[in-house]
C-alpha cells in the first residue's frame, strides 16, 4: 500500500543563473567553480567542461561521446552530531574500490590529503577499458567534513594524464562541504 503522504523525490533541475556584479565568486584563470545544492559541494573544474547528466552529477572536458574525461560527484548529507572517527576513510575507500568489473592493470596506494577542514584520501587505478579497448585511468576521492561525505571518480586516458592530473589537483585543493549559500547570483556573503 503507497503511503500517500509520502513525497515523491524530484529530479535535479539545472539552472544557469545571472552573476550579480558585486558577486564573490573567485576561481583561478580558466576554471569555473561548480556548486551542488546551494554549496553543499563546491570545487572547480576547467571553464570548458560540460554538465552530462545530474544524477549522479556529472561533467566532461567535451560533450559526450566526444570526452576524454570524466568526473562524477556523489554527496550524502551526514546526521549531525555523530563523532565519525570510528568509521576511518580508508577502509571505506579501500573496500570500496576492492572489487571491480574491470581489467584493473595497476593500483595505486592510498593517499591522504592534508587539509585541516575536512577528511580526504584517494587512490589511482590504471585499467583496460573494455570497450575502447584502451588503458585509462581513475581517481577515486573520498572526503568527509561538515556533516557531509562526497565521493568524487575522475576517468581519463592514459595518454592523456599529463593534460588532466592538473584538473584532478584543482578538484583536491578547490573542494569546499558543508556551505549554505542564500544567494547563489552573489555567492558567499559575512553579513
Amino acid at each position: 500500500m503507497k503511503n500517500k503522504n509520502k513525497k515523491t523525490p524530484q529530479p535535479l533541475q539545472k539552472y544557469t543563473l545571472r552573476m550579480k556584479d558585486n558577486h564573490s565568486w573567485k576561481a583561478p584563470d580558466g576554471y569555473k567553480i561548480i556548486v551542488l545544492d546551494r554549496g553543499v559541494v563546491s570545487f572547480n573544474v576547467p571553464q570548458s567542461w560540460h554538465v552530462a547528466k545530474l544524477e549522479p552529477f556529472e561533467l566532461n572536458d567535451q560533450a559526450p561521446p566526444n570526452d576524454d574525461a570524466r568526473l562524477t560527484t556523489s554527496f550524502w548529507r551526514l546526521p549531525p552530531g555523530v563523532d565519525w572517527s570510528g568509521l576511518p576513510l580508508v577502509p571505506l575507500l579501500a573496500q570500496a574500490t576492492k572489487d571491480s568489473s574491470l581489467e584493473i592493470l595497476e593500483r595505486s596506494d592510498i593517499f591522504p590529503t592534508s587539509r585541516t577542514d575536512l577528511e580526504m584520501i584517494w587512490t589511482e587505478n590504471r585499467f583496460m577499458d573494455p570497450v575502447e579497448k584502451r588503458e585509462a585511468y581513475t581517481r577515486i576521492m573520498v572526503a568527509r567534513g561538515w556533516n557531509v561525505q562526497v565521493l568524487i571518480t575522475f576517468d581519463f586516458w592514459v595518454i592523456q594524464a599529463k593534460q588532466f592530473r592538473p584538473v584532478w589537483d584543482e578538484v583536491l585543493r578547490s573542494l569546499q562541504l558543508g556551505r549554505y549559500i542564500e544567494d547563489p547570483t552573489k555567492g558567499i556573503t559575512m553579513q
